[in-house]
């Protein structure tokens, strides 16, 4: 393997492991990623660490500014509702597309995650499984540019989804598991519409309620 190819490589694993440090909120929106101090964190030398930040920076998670450096990337109110109005829309054409293409076995296992996102106690446990059953949801549609495009959204607005489950999961976590049972109850009947309508209120709802979480975005 040539050193080009090298560098690919590590700036690839750089990145997974970068990628699990801001999803985790180890990484806050707005910190400073410094190259110099990855580089020795990851035993490399900067150019795989800069082909990391690029792959991140792809993905909505770094914002690089040329000659200053790499930040864990910061949504301001505005830039989060509008992504969250295209996920409203986006998600809500993934889960019609998906529907007649999922498995009896994956609509089985949207029902165990729902399961255990209701007996969840704690904001990671419930990150985690939400995400999954969310993303699982979709998994029916053949359509590889709408998948990176969820993705890309559900990566880019992870800290504010946190910031969500913070505040609302015990007094309003009865609403969100009552909507995860309706979706897979119409995944199940094979209703398109109704999942798609459900799916699109309840990114609605989460955008509402975190649109008077003001203090999140500074």
């Amino acid at each position: 393997m040539n050193d080009g190819k090298k560098n690919i490589a590590a700036g690839a694993r750089i990145a997974d492991q970068l990628r699990v440090l801001i999803l985790n909120g180890e990484l806050a929106p707005g910190e400073r990623i410094g190259q110099e101090m990855l580089a020795r964190k990851f035993g490399s030398s900067r150019i795989p660490v800069r082909e990391g930040l690029k792959l991140l920076a792809a993905e909505g998670l770094v914002s690089i500014v040329p000659n200053s450096g790499a930040w864990v990337s910061k949504l301001d109110a505005f830039e989060f509702d509008q992504i969250y109005k295209l996920r409203e829309r986006v998600e809500s054409f993934a889960v019609r597309e998906s529907v007649d293409g999922l498995s009896d076995e994956q609509i089985d296992r949207l029902e165990a995650l729902a399961e255990e996102i209701a007996a969840a106690k704690d904001v990671e446990s419930f990150l985690r499984l939400d995400r999954e059953f969310h993303l699982l949801t979709y998994a029916g549609a053949n359509f590889t540019l709408m998948h990176e495009l969820v993705e890309r959204f559900w990566n880019s607005t992870q800290h504010y989804r946190r910031a969500f489950a913070e505040a609302f999961l015990v007094e309003r976590k009865w609403v969100t598991d009552a909507e995860h049972r309706l979706i897979v109850e119409s995944i199940r009947r094979r209703d398109r519409d109704t999942a798609g309508n459900l799916v699109q209120g309840h990114i609605r709802r989460t955008r509402l309620d975190l649109r008077e979480r003001k203090d999140i975005f500074q």
